[in-house]
């Protein structure tokens, strides 16, 4: 065992692996491009003919990846993208980069790194190092994975070593790139994490091992709880401060001054994306197996997936005020990607409010510099050009997503109403703007 072990270290410390990610999205084709900058060979597989297409094209999808980055690698056959699998018979070290949605809300879906696994399984001939980077609840690693690279006939330490780094990354956060996230890792054992330590070195600053694989599946859950929780507790504050006629911005800005004690989240429209409003459920699901209920988690998702239902409810508040009914008037949404100057609509709770203002009869329209058109199950619409005339005719114009792209000084000069659920307009006392 301790030959195998310093054969494979030997190998990545001269840089003669060759490594495989699984899962070409936002955590994996970063996380490929980064490696193969550093002069590993690297097999980018994934399932989508069409992403794979676009980036042997050299057509980046993803805003954290630049597209001289995408092209160097691609044209120095550093990143060899492709769908067949096995490939992974010529890597040393695989990465698991695969999507872990919901099956319901509070069911968690692995099937992705089932499948994942089971290929990995299924081509695995000498020694090789496996990463898991998919969030996931804790033990996934030790009771789903190891089991299933264990059957039959293989042993852990002698075939294949086994761990789990969950990702962190923030897409369009420019301050902290890949390379400047911390990355924490545990292992089946300490030579698994050792291992995983050796070649994350090549593009992450800083590492953090933890003693096992159960605490670092904990780690991202809980920072990501950690997010959740206090999102609620500000969406919550939010609502009783309207009622109470308080100005919830001007009290988040009057409390951060404070130098101990406070961190300042802000309120909004609700929470998108394929983690923060996921992530704490995998949590409350695992939690309950072991006679444990988290009311604190179950009070923070009813309010978080309340919100798209209270904006819409305060904007036929305003339209009241304005002797109007929500049925029939024109509605246009300002941004409808989850976060601001990212490209991903996953969950995202601008979608949620088109689909109740249709059900409530409203006319919607939308504006997004980066989705020209939103065809989904229940919503086909094209992104509006903006302009005074098309500004002029909408009853209440909804700041949804604050996209940095977008003129606001030109829509407050020609809305005739503005519901502002991201303060876009924090130093503006135009009495058209009313604010979440």
């Amino acid at each position: 065992m301790e030959q195998i072990y310093r054969d494979l270290r030997n190998k990545i410390r001269q840089k003669k692996v060759k490594l495989a990610v699984i899962g070409l999205g936002y955590v994996g084709l970063p996380l490929a491009v980064e490696f193969a900058k550093k002069g590993f060979s690297v097999f980018g597989i994934d399932l989508d003919s069409e992403r794979i297409e676009r980036i042997k094209r050299c057509i980046p999808y993803i805003l954290d990846i630049k597209l001289k980055d995408l092209n160097g690698v691609i044209k120095k056959e550093k990143l060899i993208p492709s769908s067949d699998f096995s490939l992974l018979k010529k890597a040393d070290i695989i990465f698991i980069c695969v999507p872990t949605p919901l099956k319901s809300k509070y069911r968690p879906d692995i099937s992705y790194i089932v499948n994942a696994v089971k290929e990995i399984r299924r081509y695995l001939k000498g020694v090789k190092l496996i990463v898991l980077e998919s969030t996931t609840y804790p033990e996934t690693t030790e009771k789903e994975i190891l089991p299933l690279l264990e059957s039959p006939g293989l042993r852990h330490g002698r075939d294949f070593y086994l761990a789990f780094s969950p990702e962190r990354i923030d897409p369009a956060n420019k301050k902290f790139p890949l390379r400047k996230i911390p990355k924490i890792i545990g292992g089946i054992n300490k030579e698994a994490a050792e291992l995983a330590k050796l070649i994350y070195k090549n593009i992450i600053e800083n590492i953090v091992l933890v003693s096992s694989c159960r605490v670092a599946e904990t780690v991202k859950l809980f920072e990501n709880t950690f997010r959740f929780v206090n999102i609620a507790l500000v969406d919550e504050m939010a609502i009783m401060a309207h009622k109470m006629d308080i100005d919830i911005w001007e009290v988040i800005e009057a409390a951060k001054t404070k130098p101990f004690g406070f961190m300042p989240f802000y309120p909004g429209p609700g929470v998108g994306g394929h983690c923060i409003s996921k992530d704490p459920l995998y949590l409350y699901w695992k939690a309950r197996h072991y006679g444990f209920a988290s009311r604190l988690i179950k009070i923070a998702s009813d309010i978080v997936n309340y919100m798209p239902e209270y904006v819409v409810g305060r904007i036929s508040q305003i339209l009241d005020k304005q002797k109007k009914k929500l049925s029939k008037s024109r509605i246009l949404l300002i941004g409808v990607t989850y976060k601001k100057d990212v490209k991903d609509l996953r969950k995202s709770p601008a979608l949620e409010i088109i689909e109740i203002l249709q059900r409530h009869k409203a006319i919607v329209f939308y504006y997004d510099p980066l989705i020209p058109y939103l065809k989904l199950d229940r919503i086909d619409l094209k992104s509006i050009d903006l302009h005074k005339e098309n500004l002029n005719k909408f009853d209440c114009v909804v700041i949804t997503t604050d996209h940095s792209a977008i003129d606001y000084k030109f829509i407050l000069k020609n809305a005739k109403l503005i519901f502002d659920t991201r303060n876009v307009y924090k130093n503006t006392s135009d009495k058209k703007i009313i604010k979440l």
